[in-house]
């Protein structure tokens, strides 16, 4: 089963509802904002940021995997416009990152709106240009010791800690360290 199909089977067991019944939970609250919906499927039904923001995507047909598919699109299609115009000089940072994490094993890459979610049997980290100047790679692991570049983030997040990189360079074994430990236990 691939990881989306399982994390949805997983919100299904945890809420005792069907995706069906959810979805029309999203249509009968009347928001029609993401953030908004999302809050109130965790208020709600006790969900997790991630689970509710699949949802959220999910009944509302706004993940960048499924506008992709729309359009046609593949997984590097979408790469080259996320990295596009003034941002086409940050993808040797994201290229450099996968060139090493396509080495570990098995994992999907769904892209989203402006980035991407590497994810195993839940996400592991998620890349994308924030600026036209820096790539975040945000890291979902609990525990890290790091040094100045690793930044904890506020908790309830897709990723408990971020990594601000604006060359490849900075690309190197303490990055590449955190982003396995991560790897590993989503797996």
């Amino acid at each position: 089963m691939d990881p989306l199909a399982t994390q949805l089977a997983n919100i299904e067991a945890r809420t005792g509802q069907t995706l069906a019944q959810l979805s029309s939970l999203i249509t009968k609250s009347g928001l029609t904002k993401h953030g908004e919906i999302r809050e109130m499927l965790q208020s709600t039904l006790g969900l997790g940021h991630g689970d509710a923001n699949t949802l959220v995507h999910l009944a509302l047909k706004s993940d960048g995997t499924s506008a992709a598919k729309a359009k046609g699109l593949t997984t590097s299609d979408v790469l080259d416009e996320i990295y596009a115009g003034p941002k086409s000089a940050l993808r040797p940072i994201h290229d450099a990152l996968m060139a090493v994490i396509d080495t570990w094993g098995d994992f999907d890459v769904a892209p989203k709106k402006g980035y991407v979610s590497l994810r195993r049997k839940k996400q592991f980290a998620m890349i994308g240009p924030a600026t036209k100047t820096r790539v975040d790679l945000g890291i979902n692991a609990r525990g890290l010791l790091g040094d100045e570049r690793l930044v904890t983030m506020p908790p309830g997040g897709m990723c408990p800690y971020q990594v601000r990189l604006t060359s490849a360079v900075e690309v190197d074994a303490q990055v590449l360290a955190w982003v396995r430990t991560a790897f590993d236990a989503a797996g």
